[in-house]
Order: structure tokens, then C-alpha cells, then sequence
């Protein structure tokens, strides 16, 4: 699926606890959903082109965002794909450490998108890892990097976090999914991080406003999908 704004179909997909949040507030990572939805989630993964991850992710989770399945992994490259989609971590300052988990485990290509404020010795340090995109000034132009990640064939882009990086894509209009499982836990904490952070919009009209899909029991929660209303 594509978009006509030459840019990739882009979903993002999240866990959050049935009080909205998505860690404890010491930010420790924490188990939401159970062994159904981590298959929805593989499942996921091996139906994309690209997986998109924050940098906070990256420095708090450390996820290697590949596809478990082997099943999936073989599905994949009897059509002449890589046994996992193309990885991607927006990385403004290049803080990425070299011994991530993204960037050595499993098969596949990996794509580190950086600003120019990015330090030169550290982007040299993860180009024997990566491939380097240099996109914007003092942060990471997103709509540049969609596009270009868009030129290269990624038609669908799934984003599993974080919520720095999710306010960046709903606030500037370049989302058109959000699966979201709410878990069977409370976590509470007013500080605990919630699914998306940032400024915040100020104003009703221009918050993003969603169309339920569809809703579907899975494990002892509840899986949510939406499509973004594009006004």
C-alpha cells in the first residue's frame, strides 16, 4: 500500500497499560501484552518493508526489531526479500552505540538517519554498521527521510516507537494507522511515559483525530486499530 504523497504507507503500532501508559516511571520496559498479540506484532514486521524506531528506544529498550518467526523469515525470502524488513533509527546527534541489538542481530539491512549536529567521529563509527542519512540541520527531517526511504521501495512503514518519535509523525500529518493493544495492567505515576509525548497540540482543531477500524479481544486485553482522519 502506498500513499500519493510520496511517502510510505505509515503505521505506528504500541502497548500501552488500561491507564495509558507505556512504562513504569523509573522508564523500566514492561510487559503489557501477551503471547497472541507478540504474534500479531511478528506478523507485522514481516508484512513491512521498514520498522522505525526513536533513538529513545533504542538507548531504553534496546530491541533488535526482527521477525521471531522463522516460518515468517522464510516467507520472506522465497519472494526475494531480506529475512527482516529494512531497520531504521532516527538518531539526530548519532547516539546510537555500535553494539546495539538493531544494528548486529539478525540478517538484513539497517539505515541510521542523523542531522547535521550529528558528531562526524560518531557517524563514522556506526557507517561500518549502517548506512548513514543525513536528513535536516538540528534534528531529523522526517518527511525527507519517508521520502527517501519511500525512493529506495519501502511502501509500508511500521514505527514501534517511541513517543517522541510518534509525536513528531502525528503532529506533522505523516501517520495513516495506529494500531494500539491497551493491556490488562494499571501502571499509574503521573510522570510515567505515555504513547506520545511532546508539546502537545494546544488547540482542539488541530489534534488528530481517528476512525475506528476495528476492535478485537486478544489475551486478556484489547487490540484497537484506527485510521487517521485526514481533514
Amino acid at each position: 500500500m502506498t500513499t500519493e504523497k510520496n511517502r510510505p504507507f505509515v503505521f505506528i503500532n504500541l502497548a500501552m497499560s488500561a491507564d495509558g501508559k507505556i512504562s513504569t516511571v523509573h522508564r523500566r520496559q514492561t510487559r503489557i501484552s501477551g503471547n497472541e498479540d507478540f504474534d500479531r506484532v511478528d506478523a507485522l514486521r514481516a508484512e513491512c518493508d521498514a520498522i522505525m524506531v526513536g533513538i529513545g528506544t533504542v538507548l531504553a529498550d534496546d530491541p533488535s526489531l526482527t521477525v521471531k518467526s522463522e516460518n515468517r523469515r522464510r516467507a520472506r525470502t522465497k519472494v526475494g526479500k531480506a529475512e527482516n524488513p529494512l531497520r531504521v533509527v532516527v538518531d539526530s546527534k548519532a547516539r546510537t552505540p555500535v553494539d546495539a541489538e538493531i544494528l548486529n542481530k539478525g540478517e538484513g539491512s539497517r539505515v541510521i538517519a542523523v542531522s547535521e549536529q550529528a558528531i562526524v567521529e560518531d557517524v563514522g563509527k556506526l557507517g561500518d554498521k549502517a548506512e548513514i542519512n543525513v536528513c535536516g540541520m538540528d534534528a531529523v527531517d522526517l518527511k525527507k527521510l519517508l521520502y527517501l526511504l519511500w525512493q529506495r521501495g519501502v511502501n509500508r512503514l511500521m514505527v514501534e516507537g517511541g513517543a517522541t518519535l510518534n509525536w513528531s509523525l502525528l503532529s506533522q500529518e505523516l501517520v495513516d494507522e495506529v494500531y494500539i493493544y491497551v493491556g490488562n495492567i494499571i501502571i499509574g505515576g503521573e510522570d510515567a511515559p505515555t504513547p506520545v509525548d511532546g508539546s502537545g497540540f494546544i488547540s482542539e482543531d488541530a489534534m488528530t483525530k481517528l476512525e475506528l477500524i476495528n476492535i478485537e479481544k486478544l489475551d486478556e486485553g484489547v487490540l484497537l486499530r484506527w485510521r487517521v482522519r485526514k481533514e
